[in-house]
């Protein structure tokens, strides 16, 4: 190892423990001074209750499944929807223009309506026009209402891709006989989707997370099973339960989306 090495390594092990410590104070502090709240005893036992999170815990674990379920069936939706509108958008042909502005009138419009509000439009307004089972179900509608919303993001996050790769590598695979979609099979496609991984992977958590706004229109997920438990009980301890399950899932998913972008950052450094 190198004297500069060595001295990186230094800085990053001081760093390590100073980051260590002060995260270590600011956790002490906390639990010290909570308790020490006038109103903590209360909020322990509506929030903390021991007994009703043992209780109610397996019972969230086996709602969290409804969750995870609707978000697999969501996500190849999404990629497919959301590349499709990315490579509607970058159309350059004058005749795909209708496409092009579909494509944009579809991301503009979904983009700028909260995802709840496409929910119940969609989850309550598609079933009243009186479809025969099972296509008046909340779960066909609720997953549609997610995979339009997030579709639009996607493909926006695919555009920021394709648009990334530099032109001139168009117009040497152009010069080489390729036609325009082979350039985009080939050339533009496999590297612009290699750099949105990281950014989809976000999208990919937060998606996980509004899969619990379909419990608005009828389907028993986690948070619809946390809050018959809280009816049932009179306490707020069952969503500290599936917030905790969440957080289970979310956080690993965010600290491997950090590794990509770092990895990412350091390739092209």
């Amino acid at each position: 190892m190198t004297r500069r090495q060595k001295y990186e390594a230094d800085l990053r092990r001081r760093a390590g423990i100073k980051a260590g410590l002060s995260t270590a104070a600011v956790l002490l502090a906390i639990a010290i001074l909570v308790p020490m709240a006038p109103g903590w005893p209360a909020v322990k036992k509506s929030f903390f209750n021991a007994e009703i999170f043992l209780k109610t815990f397996p019972g969230l674990l086996e709602a969290f499944v409804l969750d995870v379920a609707i978000f697999l069936w969501s996500v190849p939706l999404i990629a497919a929807l959301g590349l499709g509108l990315a490579l509607m958008r970058d159309a350059q042909s004058p005749g795909l223009m209708p496409l092009r502005l579909a494509a944009i009138g579809f991301i503009d419009v979904f983009r700028g309506v909260p995802v709840i509000l496409v929910i119940f439009l969609i989850g309550f307004g598609i079933p009243g026009l009186g479809l025969p089972r099972p296509y008046n179900s909340p779960y066909i509608w609720g997953t549609v209402a997610l995979v339009l919303t997030y579709s639009a993001y996607v493909a926006e996050i695919f555009r920021s891709g394709i648009e990334s790769v530099h032109t001139s590598q168009r117009s040497a695979a152009t010069s080489l006989g390729l036609s325009h979609g082979d350039v985009m099979r080939y050339v533009v496609l496999p590297q612009a989707i290699r750099r949105v991984v990281p950014a989809n992977m976000n999208m990919l958590i937060a998606l996980q997370k509004d899969v619990a706004l379909l419990s608005f229109i009828g389907p028993v997920e986690i948070l619809r099973q946390a809050g018959v438990y809280k009816s049932l009980m009179a306490n707020f301890t069952p969503y500290v339960g599936a917030a905790l399950i969440f957080l289970a899932v979310t956080i690993p998913a965010t600290r491997f989306a950090d590794y990509l972008l770092n990895r990412q950052r350091r390739a092209r450094s």
